[in-house]
């Protein structure tokens, strides 16, 4: 994976995943809130059934209390009456009393006559609750509520009830009514389902909000991507082509100065040889003299070639360091064109790399071609210094400003601007009818490190 589809990729995840962290955190947040509600909403129903049950056993208790409270402990008659009214009390189809002695034996139980008679002390519940002797001790202690599983006449199945007990002690009766709660229970169920449900749809809307956004992001940042990268492959096939330019020009230009130049120095000077060579055979005198002529000739053969290598590095960068150089630039600059040539560097403090060096160097080279082709200057400034630690470099003249061979667009400013944006400096040029001036901005990145200062010294 490229870097550029990295950089993506760690835009893009962070989203998904602060998207994912987000929903779950918000279900997770409404399922807690809506189990909450769900359990307080049971809580409710269950207290509404116990509120009825009680309400109903005080309605019995009142209707038998004269009966009960006249009667004697064996008053059969009485009992029978009391046991009758009971009966009588069934409400809906799965409501009604029933009525045990304290012994387990049936006394009442209008939905299930066949437990009239029998004893049930000993039955359990599918959850081996004993049943009827928990009503007994809960009715003795002075009556109450119990929870068990219990046959519902209505269909047969078994279901958990709530009933409400209390003891008649005179005739060591246990009297009570209940309640199923498979109704409560089916309610909570499908509020647990309603919620669950709201839930997922919840979280396919952020979901289907989500997905898209990423994708839209995600294909926003491939657009972007693919728009830069067909524009950076035309700026490196720009670029590609400019260096080829430069390069051939180069050549050209070495070219004619070894044609114009050296060549005919050296043509000159086998052609004095060859005279010499004549005159020696005729005229000792004048041989000396062509020689003479011939190793003129000769020494500005030499002294073109050392210019021309100078013009490819020279040797004082690398040997005196930069200000140094600038000054042999600017005292050859003046004694090959006759413009007067300034340099100040009394302030400039060299700690700039190598390269940064040379591509100040480059940079006032090129500036001094610029002056020398096309500004007709008579005067020329160089001022190098240092400032918070970063190299400056300002070039002015006199002359009369940009050309159109030299143009803001021109490729020698392109080239100083891109060596001054390789080290992330910066190249200011400010031109008039009055004259140029441009100033070269170094950041302190192109200084040498402490330890690199260490071994230069």
């Amino acid at each position: 994976m490229t870097l550029r589809y990295q950089i993506i990729a760690l835009a893009i995840i962070p989203l998904v995943i602060a998207i994912l962290a987000i929903t779950s955190f918000i279900t997770w947040q409404s399922a807690n809130l809506t189990q909450d509600n769900i359990a307080t909403f049971q809580q409710n129903m269950l207290k509404a059934k116990e509120t009825e049950i009680l309400n109903l056993t005080h309605l019995a208790l009142s209707a038998t209390q004269t009966t009960y409270r006249d009667a004697s402990a064996d008053d059969q008659a009485a009992k029978d009456k009391v046991a009758a009214i009971l009966a009588s009390l069934d409400y809906g189809e799965d409501g009604y009393f029933f009525v045990y002695d304290y012994d387990g034996n049936n006394i009442v139980h209008p939905r299930q006559s066949f437990r009239h008679g029998r004893n049930w002390l000993d039955l359990t519940d599918p959850d081996g609750d004993k049943v009827i002797a928990e009503l007994i001790a809960t009715a003795k202690a002075g009556g109450g509520l119990h929870q068990y599983k219990w046959q519902k006449p209505s269909n047969g199945q078994m279901a958990d009830k709530l009933s409400f007990v209390v003891s008649l002690d005179k005739w060591r009766w246990v009297v009570g009514t209940g309640v199923y709660l498979d109704d409560v229970y089916a309610q909570t169920a499908a509020a647990n389902a309603s919620m669950r449900d709201s839930i997922k749809n919840t979280f396919v809307i952020v979901v289907l909000i989500a997905v898209p956004a990423v994708l839209v992001v995600f294909t926003t940042c491939m657009l972007l991507t693919f728009h830069e990268r067909r524009l950076a492959d035309g700026k490196l096939k720009a670029l590609t082509q400019r260096v080829i330019d430069t390069q051939e020009e180069e050549r050209a230009r070495l070219a004619r100065e070894l044609h114009d130049g050296i060549s005919q120095n050296l043509v000159g000077v086998r052609y004095a040889m060859d005279l010499a060579g004549r005159k020696v055979r005729t005229d000792v005198n004048e041989a000396a003299s062509t020689i003479d002529r011939g190793v003129e000739a000769l020494n500005g053969a030499i002294k073109e070639i050392r210019r021309l290598s100078h013009d490819l590095r020279p040797r004082v960068l690398d040997d005196m360091g930069l200000t140094a150089a600038l000054q042999a630039l600017c005292h050859n600059f003046q004694e090959r064109t006759g413009i007067a040539t300034d340099i100040e560097a009394s302030d400039f403090v060299d700690q700039l790399k190598p390269e940064a060096s040379t591509a100040l160097y480059r940079v006032a080279q090129e500036a001094f071609t610029n002056v020398e082709r096309h500004s007709g200057a008579r005067h020329l400034a160089v001022k190098l210094w240092s400032e918070d630690g970063r190299a400056r470099m300002m070039i002015s003249d006199d002359g009369t400003g940009f050309g159109e061979e030299a143009s803001p667009g021109g490729l020698g400013l392109r080239n100083m601007q891109e060596r001054m944006a390789h080290f992330r400096g910066l190249l200011l040029i400010e031109s008039t009818a009055a004259g140029t001036t441009l100033t070269a901005l170094m950041p302190k990145s192109a200084n040498m490190q402490p330890h690199d200062q260490v071994k230069a010294a």
